[in-house]
């Protein structure tokens, strides 16, 4: 049973316009009352959290999908930043990124991010790879409630 309290927030910070193009479908086609912010690098994703500048009105997140290998701030970086802040760091983070690297899984981890999801390149397992994540975030887990970190 998918959380039913409020619609899903989700930030996707990505530079990469064909990915946000399939990311976007993909949870479209699922048909979940979800809404999907985009932001193109670590730095534009964490003026969204903090809510400064054009983003003083941004929601917040229920779950934030970030790349690693991102211009000005990194993936890294930025998810350094969200657990470092005591308002964000209860927000679920998905590193999905092409990485491959050893160390950057064990970075993301030491991190404390919540799962990493290597991106696939075929299409068709990209687009199962988001659903797997939609039937896993939606359907199973329960979110805090947002007046925890709203």
């Amino acid at each position: 049973m998918r959380n039913m309290y409020h619609s899903i927030q989700i930030l996707l910070v990505e530079d990469n316009e064909g990915d946000i193009v399939l990311i976007k479908k993909a949870f479209s086609d699922a048909r979940l009352a979800n809404k999907i912010n985009v932001c193109r690098d670590g730095q534009e994703g964490y003026e969204f959290l903090k809510k400064t500048g054009e983003y003083a009105d941004a929601p917040t997140p229920d779950l934030i999908l970030l790349d690693i290998n991102m211009p000005r701030v990194t993936g890294l970086e930025l998810l350094e930043m969200i657990k470092q802040d005591d308002a964000l760091k209860i927000i679920p983070v998905i590193m999905l990124t092409t990485s491959t690297s050893e160390e950057d899984i064990l970075k993301s981890y030491q991190l404390h991010v919540s799962s990493f999801v290597q991106k696939p390149v075929e299409f068709i397992e990209f687009l199962d790879a988001i659903q797997q994540i939609q039937d896993y975030w939606f359907s199973i887990v329960k979110f805090p409630p947002k007046l925890a970190y709203s």
